[in-house]
């Protein structure tokens, strides 16, 4: 491998307050003339490439099980991708209201799934993450993009990242719900409370992980404690953000944790409906 030198400086620019000469003064940059795309040694390309076959795999999933439209209710459980079931075509004892009336056709989980895709689309991690495993901008760190020109997300589509935080305020909502799901598992098929089985857990896990990854969330941190100019003069703020920032630090495994659990979530629910599995009942 051969590596030519680096480019020779250019003209610099005195600076008055330093004294003539003082700095080097430049309008761009430009990439060191290396050969190789890089100069990793080590297998850099296996974390995009997993990264881009369990999203693909999620989204076949999640797609698939949006579209049948059946299989998403095994009383006392509903799908966390069904819920909340808002048109009047769903299963009955599933709806939390039919607030959609009788010209919506399709199935109802095409209603509300756009809030939880667009939280988890627009997310700085999955931001990161499938950036690099789809556009390669960049595929890893001290690997050369194939893109010669860089506008980050200050143009049409990209600029539209920048409704995150209202998709995580939704995304809360949702979270609410899906916590009431779970509360309602400790009922058994006949709607009598006091009673639990491996449902009730599944749907338990499912709402905890969703809560661990909204409010390890960065926008969850900047509502919290964002716009402060002094902490001292807001003690629970500060105490609050704290705590939330110290979730932060979990955030990216929190995202593919609870990405995992909403899908067996659903799963564990559609195998119950569709009998190819029974509820096992603790009591």
């Amino acid at each position: 491998m051969t590596v030519s030198p680096p480019s020779p400086p250019r003209d610099s620019v005195p600076d008055e307050s330093l004294g003539a000469g003082a700095g080097t003064w430049t309008s761009r940059t430009t990439r060191a003339r290396i050969a190789s795309g890089s100069l990793r040694l080590d297998a850099w390309w296996v974390g995009p490439a997993t990264t881009a076959v369990v999203l693909i795999a999620f989204v076949a999933y999640s797609s698939w099980r949006a579209f049948e439209n059946a299989y998403y209710y095994a009383p006392p459980y509903i799908s966390p991708f069904y819920s909340p079931c808002l048109a009047t075509n769903c299963v009955p004892g599933s709806d939390l209201g039919t607030v959609v009336g009788d010209w919506w056709k399709l199935s109802p989980a095409l209603l509300i799934l756009i809030f939880p895709l667009g939280f988890r689309l627009t997310c700085y991690y999955y931001r990161k993450a499938y950036y690099r495993s789809f556009w390669l901008s960049p595929p890893a760190c001290a690997v050369a993009e194939p893109h010669r020109r860089y506008t980050g997300e200050t143009r049409f589509p990209l600029i539209l990242q920048n409704v995150h935080r209202w998709f995580f305020y939704i995304g809360l909502i949702f979270n609410v719900i899906l916590t009431w799901d779970a509360i309602l598992g400790f009922r058994n098929p006949q709607g009598q409370w006091g009673h639990m089985g491996l449902g009730t857990l599944v749907l338990l896990a499912n709402a905890a992980l969703l809560w661990a990854y909204s409010l390890s969330c960065h926008s969850c941190r900047h509502a919290i404690g964002g716009r402060l100019t002094h902490f001292s003069r807001h003690p629970l703020r500060y105490r609050a953000w704290t705590l939330v920032s110290q979730l932060n630090g979990y955030h990216a495994r929190f995202a593919w944790i609870s990405l995992f659990g909403v899908a067996l979530a659903d799963l564990y629910v559609r195998s119950v409906a569709s009998g190819a599995i029974s509820d096992l009942r603790f009591f």
